[in-house]
């Protein structure tokens, strides 16, 4: 346990950090489960309308700091790629 005032306050504000983060890793990761879920089935219409929310959740994360900038971009990349390579049939 730490023993300094600070210390103490920073042991609780990297509590909240990791919190917060965890909640924001979270969102993205359901939006993108589902996502996949719809790739797979081939439901082009709703995976494109999920991919926007996608970009939103995920850029978010970035921007705090839970996820970094470049796994955020390299992530909406491949996803695009999945949607963009679906056949409508």
């Amino acid at each position: 346990m730490p023993i300094l005032k600070s210390s103490i306050k920073q042991v609780r504000k990297v509590k909240k950090q990791t919190l917060l983060n965890k909640v924001r890793r979270s969102q993205y990761k359901s939006v993108l489960k589902k996502i996949n879920i719809l790739i797979k089935n081939k439901d082009k219409k709703v995976s494109s309308k999920l991919l926007s929310e996608f970009n939103s959740q995920i850029f978010k994360a970035a921007k705090k700091g839970s996820v970094s900038k470049k796994t955020a971009a390299r992530q909406v990349s491949r996803i695009t790629k999945k949607i963009n390579s679906i056949k409508v049939k």
